[in-house]
């Protein structure tokens, strides 16, 4: 089994040293995920830094993680492609800009469309 290469300081998991006798540890508070109606998506096409193969990105979903999954895989099934969600973005495989746009919209998203 190979190991998981780290990419930045927070996939440590949120590791904290410090000399500071007073330091005191703040935890994050978690966000909360907006109405459908008050979030503003903006939905892309791009084919940079994927060997040249297209993918539809949706980006300026706020709120938890698990939620933004939730709605990665609602685009995923009812457009019938792969696709995964990563550094709060969601990444549908291929050029499905207007169909994930008419998706976000009959489920309450506002959604711009980005780009071409």
């Amino acid at each position: 089994m190979s190991k998981k290469k780290s990419n930045s300081l927070s996939d440590l998991g949120g590791f904290i040293f410090s000399t500071d006798a007073a330091f005191v540890f703040e935890k994050e508070e978690i966000q909360e995920t907006l109405s459908p109606n008050k979030q503003y998506l903006e939905a892309l096409f791009s084919n940079k830094g994927r060997a040249g193969k297209t993918a539809t990105i949706v980006k300026g979903f706020i709120g938890t993680e698990e939620d933004l999954k939730l709605l990665g895989k609602l685009i995923k099934t009812k457009c019938g492609v792969g696709g995964s969600v990563k550094d709060n973005e969601i990444i549908i495989q291929g050029n499905y800009r207007d169909k994930v746009m008419e998706i976000l919209k009959n489920e309450g998203y506002n959604v711009k469309r980005v780009g071409g």
